[in-house]
């Protein structure tokens, strides 16, 4: 069901040597660009008009308009399962916590008597969410990349998730309970691709956004690549990945359970063991052939996944090898179910999110944790991070010098724009003084 690969007993290859001998999924964002290209830019001239074609043809429902109705959202709520509204509250609570505790202040250094720089942090002023609708609704999706923005302080925050032919061309009922929970009152049924441009350059029912964010799949991904340096992006999210650092004292029904856990998004979801004990990985071998048959959506996610080239059981000679396998992977998340777990989370490098122990499952991180869940993929957590409230923020200098600060430094600015051949960089420092450089003191 899931493959093995054997790195003991030699010693283990430096950087990309060794990120190549580990599994991983293929997802070619650049040749989906080309087939996202003419959806944008169909959008660009069209509009909404677009975005209701896109939508019968990609969807299968036929929308009078994109926007979603007030009164649809308060219906959402209303009739939404207690339990689940409870769980979605407390989500909400415990991502304010953590996310609220993320705003930056602003500060100022004296540089020298009179000179300072202030470091002012603005939020964005318009966000576009996005929240996938295919193989599973995600309201957490929601939860995760609306509260950050708010809590960041962004003045205006709008939604979009594909139409759903079940639910007469809204996004699903849930997804929109989720949204009237957040106080998010702009959302549109559009999806994929289009639901991007749509941000992007704005259409007769949809303001343009500054920034993008959200989970999807690889036309959402490449999309959001054709729009880079338009709008602002978190990530080009790819398939999702689970990797497992365990030595013999971790369980092999949790490893096994968490393993799953991921193989159950998507046959191209990454689960991957990482272990100096065979007998752990035959342990969870054993497990994962007896859970996965009592589980749901084995067919069509769990099998290909698990068996999938981009998952692997990786043996090593220790721990200490492990975390440089980890490290080199660079997994979206990574659970630490070692001996003096804390102590080993703490070495690792590269991962969007760790989860140190057996009781903080990447499931409890996915939904009630208090962080995000919206993580690099695809090894880019080896130089990003997750979606945060910084993800919204711009630091801004703030440049104040008085004429006495100016004249001190003067002479340096004017030396080095000479020696740079820049030498209008030096003549505005020397118009400020009478075209003499004041002297250094």
């Amino acid at each position: 069901m899931i493959s093995r690969i054997d790195l003991r007993g030699e010693a283990l290859p430096e950087g990309s040597a060794l990120r190549d001998l580990l599994p991983r999924a293929e997802f070619d964002v650049e040749a989906a660009l080309e087939k996202v290209r003419p959806i944008c830019e169909d959008v660009h001239h069209r509009g909404d008009a677009a975005l209701i074609e896109y939508a019968e043809k990609f969807d299968g429902v036929r929308l009078d308009q994109v926007r979603v109705p007030a009164a649809a959202l308060r219906r959402a709520l209303d009739e939404l399962d207690p339990a689940v509204r409870a769980g979605l509250e407390e989500s909400i609570r415990r991502a304010r916590l953590v996310h609220a505790a993320q705003r930056r202040t602003t500060h100022t250094t004296q540089v020298v008597p009179g000179g300072t720089v202030t470091e002012k942090w603005i939020p964005v002023e318009r966000v576009g969410l996005y929240a996938p609708g295919g193989r599973s609704v995600y309201p957490s999706s929601v939860i995760m990349n609306a509260v950050p923005a708010q809590e960041a302080g962004v003045a205006s925050v709008a939604l979009a998730s594909p139409p759903q032919k079940e639910f007469g061309g809204l996004p699903h009922p849930t997804i929109l309970a989720a949204c009237a929970l957040l106080g998010v009152d702009e959302v549109y049924a559009v999806g994929g691709a289009q639901a991007v441009a749509m941000f992007a350059y704005g259409t007769e029912s949809c303001a343009p956004a500054n920034m993008v964010t959200g989970p999807g799949n690889i036309w959402v991904a490449a999309a959001k690549r054709y729009f880079t340096g338009r709008i602002g992006i978190d990530t080009e999210a790819g398939p999702t990945e689970i990797a497992v650092l365990a030595d013999s004292t971790a369980d092999p029904v949790h490893v096994a359970s968490d393993l799953i856990s991921q193989a159950e998004h998507d046959p191209l979801a990454a689960a991957v063991l990482v272990t100096d004990s065979p007998e752990l990985a035959e342990a969870v071998e054993k497990e994962l052939e007896t859970q996965v048959a009592a589980a749901k959506h084995v067919d069509d996610r769990i099998a290909p996944a698990l068996s999938g080239k981009q998952s692997a059981i990786v043996l090593v000679d220790g721990v200490a090898e492990g975390l440089r396998v980890v490290d080199a992977y660079g997994a979206e998340h990574l659970e630490i179910q070692t001996r003096d777990a804390a102590a080993v989370a703490d070495r690792v490098r590269n991962a969007g999110a760790i989860f140190v122990g057996p009781w903080a499952p990447v499931s409890l991180g996915d939904y009630c944790a208090g962080s995000n869940h919206v993580l690099p993929t695809g090894g880019c957590a080896c130089h990003s991070s997750g979606l945060s409230v910084q993800s919204f923020l711009r630091g801004v200098h703030i440049v104040d010098y008085t004429r006495d600060a100016l004249a001190e430094v003067a002479h340096h600015v004017v030396t080095l724009a000479e020696a740079e051949d820049l030498p209008a960089h030096g003549a505005a420092i020397k118009a400020r003084f009478g075209w003499k450089v004041p002297e250094s003191k």
